[in-house]
């Protein structure tokens, strides 16, 4: 690119380099704009003779466009891409959802000199119309290579982030105490409720067994029955993982153990399991208090039912301090 200072008469065509504010200090044109016939009219009325611009040169794409093309390649699901001023575009959900970001890719991408790329954390819940993405380039124009290099890596590893939906999802709720389950839903109910209202959701499903292995198997058993998204447990007690009866009664009814310990606090003692595909999640402590804690990193992805793995679980570290 080549800046210059031209007369407002022959800048048709050519990249504004500086933002024009109208006496009183209002904006009139933005900073990478591209000037019309109508734009100079209106430069020439406001009593502009010069202005500073710039040309792309041969091997050049111009910003919005740049953005554009990233932008396309950069996320999938129920997203849309709106252009902003300044080379930007960015990615709104259509729906609500759950944000799953390859954390690696984006780290990737964001090592190139002319284009950045700022998502929402992976796992977040968006409501619909929430910006959860944002591609901005360098100022003006992008070198045509570098550009290439940025798709080319976006085409070969996936996008770098998918909006999943959350649709119709039905959460199963089994409360347990070692004496009296229905002591379990008295206490842990009402916070259940409002944890899941954050992001629209209701329980569908729920029982009270007394925490005793074959009663806590039965209860699961029967909760799968309803094909839940997931079932969460709320035990009054603290387990000591899959040894504790929750564990044992998941193993006995032929549930995969994914992972015991999360490096969330507060959520350490936190156990997921999954039956087929549904997932089971014990929570011990977390369901007494509505203060942000592990259950609310991982309902997002189980809602949207979405396979959490051991692996991301571990991963949840970065951040994991909640209070």
């Amino acid at each position: 690119m080549k800046a210059q200072t031209v007369s407002v008469r022959e800048s048709a065509g050519r990249i504004l380099c500086c933002t024009i504010f109208r006496q009183g200090g209002r904006k009139l044109l933005a900073k990478g704009h591209i000037l019309s016939e109508d734009d100079i009219r209106l430069l020439e009325t406001e009593g502009l003779g010069e202005v500073w611009v710039t040309d792309l040169e041969d091997g050049e794409v111009g910003e919005d466009q740049a953005v554009a093309q990233v932008a396309t390649e950069t996320g999938c699901g129920c997203l849309e891409i709106r252009l902003a001023p300044g080379g930007r575009a960015n990615l709104f959900a259509t729906e609500d959802c759950c944000v799953l970001v390859d954390e690696e890719l984006l780290r990737q991408i964001n090592c190139t000199a002319s284009i950045v790329i700022a998502t929402s954390p992976n796992f977040s819940h968006a409501r619909q119309e929430q910006r959860i993405a944002t591609v901005k380039s360098a100022p003006f124009a992008v070198a045509q290579p570098q550009l290439e290099a940025v798709i080319n890596i976006l085409r070969e590893r996936g996008p770098i982030l998918q909006a999943r939906p959350i649709r119709s999802a039905a959460v199963a709720v089994l409360y347990t105490d070692p004496l009296n389950g229905e002591r379990a839903r008295q206490l842990f109910e009402p916070v259940v409720g409002q944890r899941l209202g954050r992001f629209g959701v209701a329980p569908s499903y729920a029982l009270a067994p007394v925490e005793e292995e074959d009663s806590v198997a039965r209860a699961l058993e029967h909760l799968l029955r309803a094909r839940p998204t997931g079932i969460l447990v709320a035990s009054t007690s603290a387990p000591a993982g899959p040894d504790d009866v929750v564990g044992r009664a998941m193993t006995r009814i032929g549930c995969h153990l994914e992972r015991f310990l999360a490096p969330v606090e507060p959520g350490n003692l936190f156990l997921l399991a999954y039956k087929n595909e549904v997932p089971i999640m014990s929570a011990p402590g977390c369901f007494r208090s509505t203060k942000p804690n592990i259950l609310d990193l991982v309902l997002p992805p189980m809602l949207a039912r979405y396979r959490i793995s051991g692996w991301e679980v571990a991963g949840l570290g970065h951040g994991g301090l909640l209070g």
